[in-house]
This record gives structure tokens, sequence and C-alpha cells, in this order.
């Protein structure tokens, strides 16, 4: 039985170590960490590596390196039994994803890149706006790890995913890293699997997998991510600088980040036996996670980050929709030299608490979009024939709805600089609920130390010490979150909430804020026109967890009514803040 294991993520910007041991039960002892070196002028991802773990070693004192060898097992208070690693270095696993029709096949292979942890570079289809010159163009101008290529269902015509073939063979791209010909997934029509190989096969190399549409209304998308999997450890990591050595360290196979953390997110979705969404908001991009109804989805929002995207959320959000979540007054001039020298100095910090208002407004706005993103591509099949009842008569709906509800989230788990080092949790707590306006009952959380790809990769060697991990160390608890849905005037009692203690009304417009460490059963009674999930003016019982912030009741309406009036905007923005004890530019507090 392993007594401690080392757990290492190799991202872009830093590599992060991690120390687990088995002492007093499963725990986080410590963590390292040092820029990380796969680029030039080091190329070589072990160097960045062996620091962080030197760092680990003088942080614990326990010797886990002989040399460039790591101690396994452990002996004697040296080494460790487990060694284990994930990748997003160097870009992560960057993809091009083909199909025939846009929203069908083309999106599934969307789908099953996202969820086996790749960056889609790009969506070719048949019917995406362009011409076959600029698809061919395009194709060539990109360098993708593997490309993905799926289309029409078993038994249909081959005509179309034979032509996107045709197209990929005539752009013939390079492959990003090393020489060896790009792989080449086909989870297309099983009829057409020997002519895309007659096609491709001298250029490429091919693989041919289960199709991921095989009838209209199934999705089919296992066995491509396995492939995936394996492509991303044999063909693109062996390629990278240095982790060949790397692969030949570790105890178990490398795993990408973003697949690790949808691990960690599934198990625990799995756990709680709810739906929870997670949402990792990094310098270039923001991930989403989720699980509804057991189904798994994730998406990678390239253009939306903190530091190096921070100004394409200003250009997609604009400033004025930035500027409504400030309570104090700004000139836009200003509020765009800001963003635009964190772009260009992208590790400075906020120096006053004027200029850390403005980073979490376009927090909130970043995490907003994300969603946004995410909504569009986790839905239902498009283009499935679904019988009907009486009860559908007046519902009509052809597929493509989205999967997320926000009403039904049980648990929101925060990750990135911007929410997990926020200098108060309740500032954490307020952008989550502000940009994705979770309605009903909900959990929040944020990841302390970014720890979730170490527990993920570990999830799949040991789930049960990954769990016990996760909640004692790596998830901070915020508190529940308490918010009915709809509008009524202000002012009128929108719930009355009852617990161990009568914890009284709150009314419309306001957001209180009561003290909640451990977990306790409350009766909370609505409106008669606000609904808490069970329908309107329903009263619901539940049981909900304390944090470091409290139990947040939030009643100023799903969805989220802002005034429109300047001064009554920042009054308004002033009460919440106030609510959450949270200081304003200003105060003498």
């Amino acid at each position: 039985m392993a007594k401690a294991i080392l757990a290492v993520d190799c991202g872009s910007t830093t590599t992060k170590a991690i120390l687990f041991s088995d002492e007093g039960g499963w725990h986080l002892v410590s963590r390292g960490e040092a820029p990380t070196t796969v680029e030039a002028p080091f190329d070589n991802v072990m160097l960045g590596l062996y620091n962080a773990v030197r760092e680990l070693e003088e942080l614990t004192g326990r010797e886990m390196l002989k040399g460039d060898s790591f101690l396994i097992p452990s002996m004697n208070g040296k080494g460790v039994d487990l060694f284990l690693a994930t990748s997003s270095a160097g870009g992560g696993l960057q993809m091009l994803v083909m199909g025939v029709v846009k929203t069908m096949t083309a999106e599934s292979a969307h789908r099953a890149a996202l969820g086996a942890g790749a960056i889609v570079v790009d969506c070719i289809a048949l019917d995406d706006g362009r011409e076959d010159f600029q698809r061919i163009q395009r194709i060539r101008e990109i360098r993708p790890d593997i490309i993905l290529l799926a289309g029409g269902t078993d038994g249909g015509t081959i005509t179309h995913v034979v032509s996107l073939a045709e197209m990929l063979s005539a752009a013939e791209p390079r492959a990003r890293l090393g020489n060896l010909p790009i792989p080449v997934i086909y989870a297309g029509n099983r009829d057409a699997r020997e002519e895309v190989k007659r096609i491709l096969g001298d250029k490429f190399s091919v693989i041919i997998t289960e199709n991921i549409r095989p009838r209209l209304e199934v999705e089919n998308l296992a066995p491509a991510r396995e492939a995936i999997h394996e492509l991303f450890l044999q063909h693109v990591m062996r390629q990278a600088p240095g982790y060949n050595f790397l692969m030949e360290a570790t105890t178990h196979p490398i795993m990408s980040t973003p697949n690790a953390v949808g691990l960690m997110v599934q198990l625990l979705a799995k756990e709680l036996g709810g739906n929870v969404l997670a949402v990792d908001i990094g310098g270039a991009t923001t991930d989403v996670f989720s699980v509804f109804s057991q189904t798994y989805n994730r998406t990678v929002s390239a253009n939306l980050g903190m530091s190096y995207s921070i100004c394409n959320v200003m250009v997609e959000a604009t400033i004025p929709l930035i500027q409504r979540w400030l309570p104090f007054d700004v000139d836009p001039k200003e509020i765009k030299n800001a963003l635009r020298n964190k772009m260009i100095r992208p590790t400075t910090i906020p120096q006053t608490l004027k200029d850390l208002y403005i980073e979490q407004a376009v927090a909130r706005e970043a995490l907003r979009l994300a969603l946004e993103h995410h909504k569009s591509l986790a839905r239902s099949l498009v283009g499935v024939q679904r019988e009907r009842t009486v009860g559908d008569l007046f519902v009509q709906t052809t597929g493509g709805e989205t999967l997320i509800d926000m009403s039904k989230v049980d648990m929101i788990i925060g990750s990135g600089g911007v929410l997990s080092h926020a200098p108060n949790r309740a500032q954490a707590a307020l952008m989550m609920i502000d940009a994705f306006q979770p309605a009903g009952t909900t959990y929040l959380a944020v990841d302390s130390i970014f720890m979730m790809p170490h527990l993920g990769v570990l999830s799949s060697v040991l789930p049960d010490v990954a769990e016990e991990i996760f909640w004692r160390d790596c998830v901070v608890p915020l508190g529940s979150l308490i918010a009915p849905i709809g509008s009524i005037k202000e002012g009128e009692v929108a719930v009355s909430i009852e617990g161990k203690e009568n914890l009284g009304e709150v009314r419309f417009g306001e957001v209180r804020v009561f003290p909640l460490k451990e977990e306790g059963e409350f009766i909370i009674k609505p409106h008669r026109a606000l609904d808490l999930g069970e329908g309107k003016g329903k009263e619901v019982v539940r049981k909900l967890r304390g944090g470091l912030v409290g139990l947040i009741v939030d009643c100023r309406g799903r969805p989220l009514q802002i005034p429109s009036q300047e001064e009554k905007r920042k009054e308004w923005l002033r009460r919440t803040y106030q609510a959450f004890s949270l200081p304003l530019p200003g105060d003498t507090r």
C-alpha cells in the first residue's frame, strides 16, 4: 500500500509538484513550484520538474531524487511509492476536428475532443460557410497534434465524409511536434473506412475507431476519446522535449491536465449524486466542466482569460458590461489602460482596491461568457426525432437544447488565480454568484491551490484516496446559496428561513449573509411568485453546508435585476458588497 505519493502538473507557465502522505489519513504535505522548461532555450520539461521537486524536498525534508532519478518505492522516510504526472505544457493537446454537418457530426467530434482534454484549434464542416480552398488553406495554417475526422451515420451515404478526407489529403498539414505523420482518428460512417484509409493512408497515421454518431439519435464518444488518450501518450508526448524521460519515470501513464480535472469533477458528481459545475479561469483560457444528469461536458474558451487574454474579454464583453459591476465611478479609458497593462505585464497583481475590483469585474464577464459558450456546446443532440407525449403538445423542440440548468446545479467549484487567490473568500463567492447566477440552492467552493489535476490523475489509480484529499485539503468551502427564481416588487418579503434558529425574512432586492460553519437543515418558504426549484411559492426543506463565507441568501432576482439608473446601480452594488462585509474604495473601516 502506498504511503507517499508525488504528483506533478507540468503547466504552460509553471510546474507544480505536490507530495501526499498517509500519516494520520491521506493529506497534502506540501507543494513546490518552478517555471516550466519545455520551450527554448531549455527544451527539456524535466529541468523545471526537477526544480519543483527539489523545492518540495527542501520544504518537506523528504528526499525524493537521487541525482536525476526518482526514489521509488519509499524506504526509511525517503522516496515515494507513486509518481504521477499531468501536462498541458507547450500549448497542451491541440486538435483539429472535422465533420460533415456543423451541428451534428462536427459538434459531436468537437465534444469528443474537448472531453478528452484537447484544445480544438478549428472545427471544419461542409456547411461551416467557408469555401473548399479556404478550408484547405486553414488546415495548412494550423499544425495540430491529432485530427479527428467524423461524418455520416452507419449505413448512410459515404460521399460527404470521403470529400472531407480528400480535402485533408490535399491540405497535408504538418505536425506541430516532430516529423512523424499526424495521427488521424477516423470515427465516421463504418462503410467509408476503407476509402478513407486509401485516401489518407500514405500521408497520415490513420486510426479507425467506432462511429461517434452511428445513428442520428445516438452519440458514442467514448471510443474516440480513448483513441485520443492513447495517441496523446504514444505520439504527442513522445515528441515533446524531455517527455520520453518523464514517461519512463512515472509509475502510471501521463494524463492531459484538463482530462485529469474532468475525471475529478466526474468522481465528485458521482459521489454527490448530483449536478456539478467547475470552472478554471486562467491567464489565457477558461475551462468549464460540468456533469448534469450524469452527462459530462467540458469546454475551453481559448480567448477568455485574466492576463494574456484579458483584452479579448474587454472586446467581447464591452466596457459598459464590465463597468456595471463597479460600485464607483471610473473613466472607461482608465479601465482600458489597466487591462492593456495587465495584458503586456501578465504577472502583475492589483495594487489598490479599485484595481482589484476592476479585475474582478472583468472576471465576472469572462466567467459569464465562458458559461454561455459551455451552454452552447453542452446540449442535446440536434436532428433527433423524439416520441412526444400529451404533455409535450405545447412545447416545440427540435433538439439542441442546452443541458445546463443553473437552477439544478448542486455544487459550483471555482479555480484559477482570480478565484483561488482572491484576498477575501467572499469576493470569490460573489464573483461566481454574479457571473453564473445559480438559482434555488447551490453549494459554492474554490480549489485552494489548483490541486484538481493532481487529484484527477490520482483518482485514476486510487479514487478513494483522491476523494479523501479533495475534501480535506483541496476544496475550500465557501458556503451555500439560496436564490429564488423570479421577480417581485422591491422590499416585499422574498423568503423566510427557519433552521435550528429562525433566520427570519429576507426582502426582494436584498442580499443577506448568515454565519454557518457546519451542515444544517433549513425550511425555506418563498413568496408565492418566487420559485426555489419546486414550483412557485412552494416551501422547500434542504440540508445546507456552511463554509468560510456562510449561508448566502440572494434575493436580487433571477435573472439578476440590475438597476439601469446609474446612481441606483452603484447603491445596489454597495449594499451587496456591504452584505458580504467587503470594503469599498474610500472606506475607513
